[in-house]
């Protein structure tokens, strides 16, 4: 799984901490400890689906403005990492029955595997990582 999927569940959980208040992307990108550059691209991608809104200018940022209840981690997944999980098959070697087949069943069974990671995903939402990081931001206490 790419890096795409974390910053993305990352700066969502943050700007829901900080309802009504607007954030740069210098700041969420210095909270991830990641280049400004890489989260404006997911933020553009959240922005994009409509979790976000931006404005531009002295006093603008981003803005979370959806319900953290109803953003599950699965729809966070799919437009940051779909397929992620699909393996890099080499050529086919059609000349042999496991090189013509590899790539197929490995397929197959990745994305069994997306669909099952998917179930467990939608257990969880944006809110449910605020509880956790508030959690253990009050263990660490």
């Amino acid at each position: 799984m790419n890096s795409d999927f974390t910053l993305a569940v990352h700066s969502l959980t943050l700007l829901s901490l900080l309802p009504e208040r607007m954030s740069s992307s210098d700041a969420i990108a210095e909270s991830a400890s990641v280049h400004p550059v890489r989260i404006r691209k997911i933020l553009s991608i959240l922005r994009k689906h409509g979790f976000i809104q931006s404005k531009e200018g002295t006093g603008g940022g981003f803005i979370f403005t959806s319900n953290p209840n109803e953003i599950n981690l699965w729809e966070i997944y799919k437009i940051t990492s779909a397929g992620a999980l699909q393996p890099k098959c080499p050529e086919v070697n059609t000349d042999c029955i496991v090189g013509a087949n590899m790539k197929s069943v490995l397929f197959s069974v990745f994305s069994d595997a997306e669909e099952h990671l998917g179930d467990f995903l939608c257990r969880y939402n944006i809110e449910d990582v605020m509880n956790l990081v508030k959690q253990k931001q009050e263990q660490a206490l």
